[in-house]
């Protein structure tokens, strides 16, 4: 009878962690989606939008620069305006990059914030309850001194 039901609990726990870990993958998988839209969106916007001198106005830079950098080159976008572009068009990269590895380390916290710390927490109870029965379940030690 022992045997039968020895880790029952553990099995308990093992299939309580597993349908727990659906909902913290839906909510980081929509997470992960959602931020990284923006940010790409965002990325984007910041790699076709050109700033332009007075000179370069006059001169007809607007018409031949646009989309992005490499588009804007193959367009015949002058030099100076390439490179006057060139340092905000890499912050913006830099900045997504920031943007990329702060998601992931928060999804990491949230990760084992949500999953990890319950399942850990939940295994550590189950193992003092089950201590604490294993206890209650032994009969009394009797000492040999009565015996006799």
């Amino acid at each position: 009878m022992v045997s039968k039901h020895k880790n029952r609990w553990l099995r308990r726990w093992l299939v309580v962690i597993v349908f727990w870990a659906v909902p913290v993958a839906i909510v980081a998988v929509s997470e992960i989606r959602e931020e990284m839209a923006y940010n790409a969106v965002d990325l984007d916007r910041e790699l076709t939008t050109w700033n332009f001198t007075d000179a370069q106005r006059a001169a007809g830079a607007p018409a031949r620069c646009h989309g992005k950098p490499d588009e804007a080159q193959a367009a015949g976008c002058p030099a100076d305006v390439l490179a006057a572009n060139a340092p905000r068009q890499q912050d913006a990269r830099n900045e997504y990059t920031v943007r990329r590895s702060t998601l992931m380390a928060y999804l990491w916290h949230a990760f084992v914030g949500y999953w990890i710390v319950p399942a850990v927490t939940l295994f550590l109870i189950g193992v003092l309850i089950g201590m604490i029965r294993r206890a209650l379940r032994r009969p009394p030690v009797k000492s040999p001194a009565n015996h006799g």
